[in-house]
């Protein structure tokens, strides 16, 4: 890995387990839609309205998960490992791993603030951390490295997080500010993504954050499979392009869980 794609590596990580992603101070600009190609969650608005909800899965079609509430350990187990697809490596999120500190001002965003400290509400009993890197793209500045939390919560809790996640995504289309221990940031917008019909139920969105002045657009998917939601998080510290989550690892992720 080159010195600029360990900074990008770095900076996700750091992103979603200890400092703010967005700007000290002052608004920050509107990033891109979009991405690499090939991804289950292109950052092309869902419909007409951004901030629309996303057509409704249907649970007659997609797999369910056995409803069980994951231990740390049986999380571990499920959480991607090298050699689950082809060219990517996976290791444990490095640096910290204790959750943001970022409070949304408008009680209605807290949910997103609450994902990008890498800690969605509802609690989770268990959290696992992964960083999966496209292998075949070493030594190139827009390597792809996806961040993916994996979070047991109580009966009824995932459910919650997707729904409130949700909410909060149409709630704040504009935009929201949010306070931490590193000082007030502010995310531009929130655009409503479009979604593989995955899990039981997914969603993924944009929102646009500012770092050091410059644009940064940060993608999320949400998958909820029985208790168990998979967090995945990608981004463009190098050149801010809208970056996309490669589909291959989301499907071999959600095989892997009970």
């Amino acid at each position: 890995m080159n010195t600029r794609t360990a900074v990008v590596a770095a900076t996700a990580a750091l992103c979603l387990a200890a400092v703010s992603c967005g700007p000290s101070g002052g608004d920050s600009s509107h990033g891109k839609d979009g991405g690499r190609p090939s991804s289950p969650s292109s950052a092309k608005p869902a419909g007409d309205d951004a901030s629309s909800p996303p057509p409704p899965t249907s649970p007659s079609t997609l797999p369910a998960g056995t409803g069980k509430v994951l231990t740390e350990a049986e999380l571990t187990e499920a959480a991607l490992a090298t050699g689950d697809v082809p060219d990517y490596e996976v290791t444990p999120l490095q640096g910290s791993q204790d959750a943001g500190t970022e409070r949304a001002e408008k009680q209605a965003c807290r949910p997103l603030a609450a994902v990008i400290n890498g800690a969605p509400e509802p609690a989770a009993t268990a959290t696992v951390f992964r960083t999966v890197m496209d292998g075949s793209e070493e030594g190139k500045d827009d390597q792809s490295v996806v961040t993916e939390i994996l979070t047991s919560h109580p009966k009824g809790g995932a459910q919650q997080v997707l729904r409130d996640v949700r909410d909060a995504v149409q709630a704040c289309a504009g935009g929201f500010r949010t306070s931490s221990d590193e000082g007030p940031s502010t995310y531009s917008k929130v655009d409503l993504l479009d979604a593989p019909r995955v899990g039981e139920e997914s969603i993924a969105y944009q929102v646009t954050g500012n770092i050091e002045g410059d644009k940064v657009p940060l993608v999320f998917q949400l998958v909820r499979r029985g208790s168990t939601v998979v967090t995945f998080y990608v981004a463009d510290f190098v050149d801010a392009t809208p970056p996309e989550l490669p589909a291959e690892v989301v499907t071999a992720q959600l095989a892997k869980l009970p």
